[in-house]
């Protein structure tokens, strides 16, 4: 069935695996490795004009137009920071709505945020992409048009990260954040290495438990932002469908069948869940687990007045969890100049 909103139109060649494109070749009658072609022309020279895709038959070109397409947003807005060189791009699909994606250049790397839903209905307090409700999810092929769109901004037209941290729920949209996720490892197409790529999740225990049993070596990242069912209820409704208690177990399984660490993200809001009590309390949670916890001073939002706690408190706060042997880095928001945070530069087009 058409999903409302869906703009009908040719097959796009971005929702496609490479064994997928080469069966729809074959049943054309084109030979496998005319697949090949066209994916070679598409990831790594970014052609996505088939008249472009010179080393193909023209009457192929001709058939390949009528069938297919190459699906790009439209970047209709971005912002660069001065501060990082990190650039916010907001991004219009084919059926209208926007997404934004971040281009991340840090310590040698050149990381995609990319989003998973055109809006979100989770309703995290401190999270701008929530606030103006859920309209749908995106398809493998739009996810992986925001790696491709973004690549124009590095200076080496290269990605060497993939993270799904942008607007929406990761794995309420599973199925296709999953055929995404395999898209950008196949080495017929971008080849970004599994551990390279981070899916988000704020929590949905079932489909932790799922992703556990994918056989994928990509790394998980859990949104947790508090120690408590008080303090993380506060802020994230999630946590009413899935206790902090439910979804910590949940996380030790993962990380037990997988042996791979579990990040949790972990968002310093002061006067919220930043004191030395709250650290304490999520140094006793995660002792003994195979975790890291990364935390994050609060990038405010107009919808959620609070400030980012001191410097001194932050440096305390991963004090406390160190010593207490979990492994803890302080990261702070790229483009804090740009309102990089989710949603922000969405949430303004949408209202113009």
């Amino acid at each position: 069935m058409k999903e409302p909103g869906r703009v009908e139109s040719s097959r796009n060649i971005l929702e496609d695996a490479p064994k997928g494109l080469a069966a729809r070749f074959a049943g054309l009658g084109f030979p496998a490795y005319r697949a090949r072609q066209v994916l070679r022309w598409v990831y790594e020279r970014g052609v996505y004009d088939f008249d472009k895709m010179t080393d193909l038959p023209l009457e192929m070109r001709r058939k390949l137009k009528t069938l297919f397409s190459v699906s790009l947003p439209v970047v209709a807005g971005s912002q660069r920071s001065r501060e990082d060189k990190s650039v916010k791009a907001l991004l219009k699909l084919q059926d209208g709505e926007f997404v934004e994606t971040v281009y991340i250049p840090v310590k040698g790397r050149e990381t995609v945020c990319v989003s998973s839903q055109a809006g979100c209905k989770f309703h995290c307090a401190f999270c701008a992409s929530g606030q103006g409700g859920f309209f749908r999810n995106l398809t493998a092929g739009e996810i992986v048009s925001q790696v491709l769109a973004a690549r124009d901004f590095s200076p080496q037209k290269k990605v060497s990260h993939v993270v799904f941290m942008g607007i929406g729920e990761p794995f309420d949209n599973y199925n296709e954040v999953l055929k995404a996720v395999r898209l950008l490892n196949s080495p017929e197409t971008l080849g970004i290495g599994a551990r390279k790529i981070t899916v988000s999740t704020c929590g949905i225990v079932p489909k932790i438990k799922a992703f556990a049993g994918e056989g994928l070596q990509v790394e998980l990242s859990v949104s947790l932002h508090g120690a408590t069912d008080a303090v993380r209820g506060a802020v994230m409704p999630v946590d009413r469908a899935y206790p902090v208690g439910v979804l910590i177990k949940a996380c030790r399984e993962y990380a037990r069948k997988t042996n791979r660490a579990v990040t949790f993200e972990y968002i310093l809001i002061q006067g919220v869940n930043a004191s030395e009590r709250d650290a304490k309390k999520l140094a006793g949670l995660l002792r003994g687990m195979l975790c890291k916890v990364n935390l994050i001073p609060y990038n405010p939002i107009e919808e959620f007045p609070h400030a980012a706690p001191s410097y001194r408190e932050v440096v305390l706060f991963q004090k406390i969890l160190q010593g207490a042997g979990v492994q803890t880095t302080v990261r702070f928001s790229k483009g804090r100049d740009i309102q990089a945070a989710c949603g922000q530069l969405r949430s303004a087009a949408r209202h113009e």
